[in-house]
């Protein structure tokens, strides 16, 4: 059974930095494409970041530059490092994981930005 499991989420004031964590667990973590996803409050859900099996990275134009997604293969796990935050970034964001042709959620973890 796949599980994902976010953490590092909190409220930190504008021009803050938090790095969140996703650890997975039931596949094969070297063979699986991860990304981050965000959701605000009456929007769509949106990409943030991947990170591929072959080591390719991809990021959303509004997160350019601030944001860096890395993995830790023996550790099963994702990170995603935010810096210079804005109230925009206001969300909860969800790990995914594209795994043998299916996809994977977290149950997310809140992101506030205020001061």
């Amino acid at each position: 059974q796949v599980q994902l499991v976010e953490s590092g989420g909190g409220l930190v004031q504008p021009g803050g930095s938090l790095r969140l964590s996703c650890v997975a667990s039931g596949l094969v973590f070297s063979i699986v494409d991860m990304g981050w996803y965000r959701q605000a409050p009456g929007k769509q859900r949106e990409l943030v970041a991947t990170s591929t099996r072959g080591g390719s990275t991809n990021y959303a134009d509004s997160v350019k530059g601030r944001f860096t997604i890395s993995r830790d293969n023996a550790e099963n796990t994702v990170y995603l490092q935010m810096n210079s935050l804005k109230p925009e970034d206001t969300a909860v964001y969800y790990c995914n994981a594209k795994y043998i042709g299916d996809y994977y959620w977290g149950q997310g973890t809140q992101v506030t930005v205020s001061s």
